[in-house]
Parts: C-alpha cells; structure tokens; sequence
C-alpha cells in the first residue's frame, strides 16, 4: 500500500492489553498502534481521524505519564452525538485504541473480567470535546481538538468542488489534503489542548 511517507513519522500509541495477553497474541500485551493502522481503519486521513488520533495520543500522555495505558481500562466521554460534527468518526478511532466501546464490544469473561462495554459516551455532560477517565485510579483529562487554529479544511474543498474548481485544483486536492493532515501533527500542542492531568 502506497501512503503519503509522512504517516511513518508519526510517533505510534503504546497500550498495554490484558485480554490480548490472556488470550495469547503475545507475551507482554502491548501493542503499538500506528496512524497508519487508524487509517485503514477509518478508511481516510482527514482533519477528523488526525485529531481523534492526537487526542488519544495526548490525552493518554497526560492520563498516564511514564505509564503505558492500559486498554480496557479507560472511560471515553464525547460531549456531541455520534451524527453531530462527525463525533462518531472520534468515537471510532478512540474506540479503536482505548477498546472502550457502548454497548456493541466485548463483553468480558466470567465476572466482568475484560469487559469494554459502557466505557464509551456520546452527549456526555462534560464541558471539553472529549473526557479520558482511568477506571482503575478515576484520574481525568479534558480534550479539546481546535483545527481552526492552523488550518481551513473548508477552502481545500472549495478550491476543489466549488463552483470555480479547476481541473488543476481538483488534480492537486489528494496532495494538499494530506499536507493539511501533516500541518496538524506538526501543530500537536496548538491544536489539542488538555485540561487536568
């Protein structure tokens, strides 16, 4: 698979997971999570799927420390419904990496060991984009993505699609997409904010 040479720049997400230790994936239970792997998950890489990605990345930096996260073990909040604003798309990359799920996951061994689900919520009561909770300490992180802060998604596509897009600028959108997607990993810390931690 041919992807722009950035992503393998990207620095990946550690987790440690229990259940993929129990059941033998391998020896220790952690597992690197790359951006490529999110990629293929969501099928795109966008202003979306790169913030879900830094917010977990930052904000499980800030939950945890020196420590390795532990997936399982992580209550998600999201302030927006799953069809506000694209929340859903977050909700599945956050998923993906913390394993906290709604009611559609694992649901654990006998006695609720491993359980994943009810760890994700959608129009959650909180005043930031999203909330990290550790299950095991209660330790929480606010997560706010502002993309507006470096970025205008809107005129790429306008540029683009609109109604004085030229064949050159439909031509050159897939190439400056993704130079957008680079711009926000190179503004991490101006486009993610945390609260806590």
């Amino acid at each position: 698979m041919k992807y722009p040479s950035f992503f393998d720049d990207i620095a990946p997400i550690l987790i440690r997971d229990d259940l993929a230790r129990f059941v033998g994936v391998n020896d220790d239970g952690v597992i690197e999570i790359t951006y490529l792997d999110i990629v293929k998950m969501a099928g795109h890489s966008c202003a979306v799927v790169s913030g879900a990605f830094l917010c977990a990345r930052k904000g499980l930096q800030a939950l945890y420390g020196d420590e390795i996260p532990r997936r399982g073990e992580i209550r998600v909040e999201i302030r927006r419904a799953p069809t506000a604003d694209n929340a859903g798309v977050v909700g599945c990359v956050l998923s993906n990496i913390t394993g906290a799920t709604t009611d559609y996951g694992f649901g654990g061994l006998a006695g609720g060991k491993f359980n994943r689900r009810d760890l994700l919520v959608y129009e959650a009561p909180i005043e930031t984009d999203i909330r990290l909770t550790r299950t095991d300490t209660g330790k929480q992180v606010g997560i706010d993505y502002r993309p507006g802060k470096v970025v205008n998604p809107a005129e790429l596509f306008q540029n683009a699609f609109g109604p004085d897009a030229t064949p050159e600028g439909k031509a050159a959108f897939p190439r400056l997409f993704q130079k957008m997607v680079k711009t926000l990993f190179d503004n991490a810390d101006t486009v993610v904010e945390i609260t806590g931690g």
